[in-house]
């Protein structure tokens, strides 16, 4: 399940202009970083209240679990609407900017989170900073030496399919050795991905190697999505989808959303200070955070059993809630950010004219 995290993650940061990424840098740094970590505690503990008055027996730490797994944001179906729609590209940028980092920031959350809950490791919030450095920082530099050495390889092969089967080694090969070396392999395959659909795609490959380099990613970001949400589908088969189950999810979706909505505003309100942002910004990029495939890899990775053997009872609450809380956002948000984002994008264009320009926000 980790593995098609890392293809997941490579396919996305590979169709990512880097020039345009850098614009924005300081505000998707923000809201990448504290922001899931915000909306982490922030999902935890009102689910935790929610499943308190509800009479279900849930422990904290798979409260704050549900939390990670739920903050990061898939920018697929929100992506492609604002292209039909022309969207300003510094919110286009912004979007998938955000979803790309929030990614890895909140798998390595999940991880010490885990590591808690299975009691590998106690509450040591040292311990957890520590770890959180060396994944993410160990995540970055590692991800920038497979870049390099993808792109070394690549510039010595001219032929399309090559290339293809040496961007499936790196994001499989990868991801693989990074788990092996303690670092972030989701942050690792965001950099790498990074560079390779950047430097590589600029300076050693054809136009042919770039069409085929696309379709194949494309396909498998489709294909993995789909095989995602059929793994979890058949994983309700064999848990408790009851009424009780099913309304936990329903209630959680609005509370998942709530908190997205104060890791976007509160971080927001203070850059708008020495920033310009597009009215409505804060409407957007709250109701265009769709959950996905992330949120439900994750769910899955979370064992029936702990070391010892003993069950973990709260993994198919778990299970449930995550598959109805992305199923409605799929749907409801989903269906609805395209005349959000025209509205929005059509205020914004009445207000330039007195205004002048209008961004969405710079680094």
């Amino acid at each position: 399940m980790q593995g098609m995290l890392g293809f997941l993650l490579f396919a996305a940061a590979l169709h990512v202009n880097l020039a345009d990424l850098k614009k924005q840098r300081v505000v998707i740094g923000v809201l990448a970083t504290g922001g899931v970590l915000m909306s982490t505690v922030l999902v935890g503990g009102m689910t935790y209240a929610l499943m308190t008055l509800m009479g279900v027996h849930v422990r904290p730490v798979y409260c704050l679990l549900f939390g990670a797994l739920i903050s990061p944001t898939d920018p697929i179906a929100v992506l492609g609407v604002l292209k039909h729609v022309g969207a300003p590209k510094e919110l286009e940028m912004k979007i998938a900017g955000e979803s790309l980092f929030n990614d890895g920031v909140a798998v390595v959350a999940f991880i010490g989170l885990l590591e808690i809950a299975s009691g590998t490791s106690g509450l040591d919030l040292q311990r957890l900073s520590l770890l959180f450095v060396q994944e993410a920082i160990g995540g970055v530099l590692y991800g920038l030496a497979l870049g390099f050495v993808t792109l070394a390889m690549l510039r010595k092969v001219d032929d399309y399919k090559v290339e293809v089967l040496l961007s499936l080694a790196t994001a499989a090969g990868g991801y693989a050795l990074a788990y092996a070396l303690h670092v972030s392999g989701p942050i690792a395959m965001v950099v790498a991905g990074l560079f390779i659909g950047n430097e590589a795609r600029a300076g050693a490959m054809s136009e042919k190697t770039r069409e085929h380099l696309d379709d194949f990613w494309e396909l498998m970001d489709e294909i993995l999505n789909a095989v995602l949400f059929v793994l979890i589908g058949l994983e309700l088969l064999i848990v408790a989808f009851d009424a009780q189950s099913l309304l936990a999810g329903l209630l959680a979706f609005p509370v998942v959303l709530l908190a997205r909505f104060i890791a976007v505003a509160l971080p927001v309100s203070l850059m708008k200070r020495r920033r310009v942002f597009t009215p409505g910004a804060i409407r957007i990029l709250t109701w265009g955070g769709l959950r996905g495939g992330v949120s439900v890899a994750l769910a899955l990775s979370i064992p029936g059993r702990l070391a010892d053997g003993t069950l973990v009872p709260e993994r198919e609450m778990v299970l449930t809630i995550t598959y109805v809380v992305v199923v409605v956002s799929i749907v409801v948000q989903g269906l609805t950010i395209g005349p959000l984002l025209r509205r929005t994008i059509a205020a914004a264009a009445a207000a330039e004219p007195e205004q002048g320009p209008i961004a969405v926000g710079g680094g």
